[in-house]
């Protein structure tokens, strides 16, 4: 495949303040826990089908890992499966939380 495509934090960020895309956090069930940009869905084999069946293929799809080296491998999953508009975050969520130290949330109720 061709290169992944990516986007830095504050692209991310414009994105979700604009509403307009889906983050997906590919990170172990307690990091998620501990701490995930807002609204993030957590996805895994638990439950990748469901979002293939789901998700509208048109939805613009940022998703990452712990520094974005993981989730170039997801995105290349959700591109291969036609998912179009799907981008890996460039740094992963240390990048983000670097870039925006207060714009994380833990899992409510403590469950993935």
């Amino acid at each position: 495949m061709d290169s992944i495509p990516e986007v830095d934090p504050e692209q991310a960020k414009a994105r979700l303040d604009a509403g307009d895309a889906i983050f997906m956090d590919v990170r172990d069930p307690g990091s998620y826990r501990a701490a995930h940009i807002p609204g993030a869905l957590h996805v895994g084999d638990h439950n990748i089908q469901q979002l293939l069946d789901t998700t509208d293929a048109d939805a613009t799809i940022i998703i990452y890992c712990y520094h974005g080296h993981s989730s170039l491998g997801g995105a290349a999953y959700l591109l291969e499966h036609g998912f179009d508009h799907t981008f890996s975050l460039r740094g992963g969520f240390e990048g983000w939380r670097g870039a925006f130290p207060g714009d994380t949330t833990p899992a409510e109720g403590g469950g993935p």
